[in-house]
Formats: structure tokens, C-alpha cells, sequence
């Protein structure tokens, strides 16, 4: 921006000292928007990699619970010992 302004005009002084004040927040609202944006890109990746961990385990629950319903059937017990099958049981052994 290119003007000129008046010498000793404390209007003037003020508008410009008020304009570089503005252009200053401006410029660190600017810089904090693009440090956010890179942290919501890690985020992101972060969140997409815990998503398919997730499911993984998941997988690996029911297929444990699917186990361990054959192997207490194969046992004859009665069917109110395998109630749940839930991440509880199959942590728990962990």
C-alpha cells in the first residue's frame, strides 16, 4: 500500500499507526491458521491409522470369541457359560 501522510495530521498518524496494527494481527492470525492446519493433517493421519488398528483388533476379538464359542461347544457345557463374547474376555487373558 503506498500513500503519503500529511506530516503532523494526527488523524492521518493515527489511520496508519491503526492500519499497521492491523496488518500485524492479520499476519499472526495468518501464521497460527497454517500451524493449526499442520497439526489437523497430523491429527488426521493419526486418527486414520488408529481407525484401522481398531478394526484389526476387532477382527481379532470376534475371531477369538468365535473360538472360543466352538471350543465350549465341542465341550458340551452349557451354553450360559459362553453369554458374552465381548473385548473384555478376550483382553482379559492379556
Amino acid at each position: 500500500m503506498s500513500y503519503k501522510v500529511a506530516e503532523g495530521d494526527p488523524a492521518a498518524e493515527r489511520l496508519e499507526r491503526r492500519w499497521f496494527a492491523a496488518f500485524t494481527a492479520a499476519s499472526k492470525a495468518r501464521a497460527e491458521c497454517e500451524l493449526l492446519l499442520d497439526e489437523m493433517e497430523r491429527v488426521e493421519l493419526r486418527w486414520q491409522h488408529a481407525r484401522v488398528r481398531l478394526a484389526g483388533l476387532e477382527e481379532l476379538r470376534d475371531c477369538l470369541c468365535d473360538q472360543l464359542s466352538g471350543l465350549h461347544l465341542d465341550q458340551e457345557q452349557p451354553q450360559a457359560a459362553v453369554e458374552s463374547c465381548d473385548i473384555a474376555d478376550v483382553m482379559s487373558a492379556a
